[in-house]
């Protein structure tokens, strides 16, 4: 598996070796000791898919302690443009993110730690699968709207379908009014 180191401390990319031939293609999505030995968790507790049509755009959410996720995240059918926003105050990189584009075809992932905002556009009609390291928590849910202009996120969609529970999550100064980015 080929790992990428991204320039936010602890948000990595993984991308399988898919073996392929006539009868369709194989690849190994979690293997532990590997995961260990990048220092990723391995209690996953919940599994979570959900399918989008092209230009539907989900994010950015979070989940507030003591009920903050990590996720592995990756399309099975698809591709999006996956965005992961560090929102760990103490973070040199604070306030910034990072985005992959996942594709079923290359199988790719991305680990996205505790103390992310996370959100993604479907590119075309895309099944998007994530483990979670806490179970979620309506209480603790939360998140930044998707079009916040102190993050200047660069969705690559013109005019995505957002959710209307989407379109009234707070603006990133909202959620950190004490903190200049």
């Amino acid at each position: 598996m080929q790992v990428r180191q991204t320039s936010i401390q602890g948000l990595i990319e993984l991308t399988p070796r898919v073996f392929e031939d006539e009868r369709g293609h194989f690849f190994e999505s979690y293997n532990k000791p590997l995961f260990e030995s990048l220092g990723l968790p391995m209690d996953f507790v919940q599994d979570n898919q959900s399918f989008s049509t092209k230009g539907v755009l989900r994010g950015l959410h979070m989940q507030n302690q003591p009920f903050a996720q990590g996720k592995l995240v990756r399309v099975i059918s698809g591709q999006v443009l996956d965005i992961a926003v560090d929102l760990r105050p103490d973070s040199p990189t604070f306030g910034q993110y990072e985005a992959f584009l996942l594709d079923a075809k290359r199988a790719n992932m991305a680990y996205i730690p505790e103390g992310f905002a996370h959100g993604f556009v479907a590119l075309e009609d895309s099944v998007f699968s994530y483990k979670c390291t806490n179970v979620y928590n309506k209480a603790a849910e939360s998140g930044i709207i998707w079009n916040d202009p102190d993050l200047n996120i660069d969705w690559g969609v013109a005019n995505p379908i957002v959710s209307e529970k989407d379109k009234e999550l707070k603006l990133f100064r909202e959620v950190f009014p004490h903190i200049v980015v």
